[in-house]
């Protein structure tokens, strides 16, 4: 079990802040060329719409669970075949999620190349994707964050050691 866990399903209840992390996102995307942001269930939404709205840009999102009445679903939003998107998301480990959802939006015939996401924890996510064929883009390293957390005394030197310890352990 990892010694540290961050929410950031959180943001909602900090406007500001959901604002200033959509303008991060914009940032990275700005140069992109993609049709749709597609963001990931649950924590990615809204973010995923703070960043829809900041660059307006549409927005769609696969569902968790397959729709069992009305159109019955399987992503949300306007798309067709062949429209390019950049998966949106909070926060990358492993990436098995991210190969999960992005399988599911290709089989609906969506054009996927890159995945953008806010941290990337640095637990193989990148190379999980690159071995797909996808690029990931990240605003943040967990590495950065640790190292600007410590000098800037969010955390000790001690909890600093506890969490690069069990990094390195992976």
């Amino acid at each position: 079990m990892s010694p540290v866990y961050i929410d950031l399903r959180r943001l909602i209840s900090y406007p500001a802040l959901l604002a200033q992390i959509a303008e991060l996102y914009k940032d990275k995307l700005k140069h992109k060329k993609f049709d749709v942001l597609a963001a990931l269930p649950y924590a990615a939404l809204p973010i995923g719409t703070a960043v829809s709205l900041t660059m307006n840009k549409p927005m769609i999102y696969p569902r968790k669970e397959q729709k069992e009445y009305g159109t019955g679903a399987k992503i949300e939003g306007c798309y067709s075949h062949g429209t390019r998107a950049i998966v949106i998301d909070d926060v990358i480990t492993r990436g098995d999620s991210k190969i999960e959802a992005i399988q599911s939006l290709e089989s609906e015939g969506i054009l996927i190349d890159e995945v953008c996401v806010l941290i990337d924890r640095e637990g193989g996510g990148r190379e999980l994707l690159q071995s797909q064929d996808k690029r990931l883009i990240s605003i943040f390293k967990f590495s950065d964050l640790l190292e600007a957390w410590y000098l800037s005394g969010r955390i000790t030197q001690e909890q600093l050691e506890v969490v690069n310890n069990f990094l390195a352990k992976k």
